[in-house]
């Protein structure tokens, strides 16, 4: 198993005093924070291990050995900060051409029968018109209210 050494630089452990000590960051960050503290291996500091980390901290052995790991790899930064996404966790069912189309859509003419279009209709009408393949009638109203568009 790989171990990796925190080793602080006196600048980076003010950094982290202060952060800790004025508190006004992320729990999560503010945690990080203090993880990379209790395990700094500099001459002077704590070299706790895992174990201890996480009992005092009330973190899992995993998390401290993620930022261990990060601090190591990325530097200071990283080690507090999450990481940012690659994309997005859901790919958005509607694109620019899309949206354009349900706007659009939006503002014609209702069905024949209709007085207005209801989310319901205008879903429908998106996978009849091929936009689409499913879509559900709150993305549709999702996207209408971003656009801020009024139906009438």
């Amino acid at each position: 198993m790989k171990k990796y050494k925190v080793t602080l630089t006196a600048e980076e452990r003010q950094q982290l005093h202060d952060l800790v000590n004025t508190g006004k960051a992320a729990a999560k960050k503010l945690a990080h924070a203090r993880i990379l503290l209790k395990a700094d291996a500099a001459p002077g500091g704590p070299a706790w291990l895992d174990p201890r980390i996480a009992d005092a901290l009330e973190v899992s052995v995993a998390t401290v050995e993620r930022v261990r790991q990060r601090f190591v790899e990325q530097g200071l930064d990283a080690a507090l900060s999450r990481k940012p996404r690659e994309r997005p966790a859901r790919q958005p069912k509607l694109d620019g051409r899309g949206e354009a189309r349900l706007i659009a859509l939006a503002c014609s003419a209702p069905p024949q029968g209709r007085k207005e279009w209801t989310m319901k209709l205008l879903a429908d009408r998106l996978v009849e018109l091929e936009v689409v393949d499913t879509i559900s009638d709150e993305t549709v109203r999702r996207v209408l209210k971003k656009t801020r568009s009024s139906r009438g």
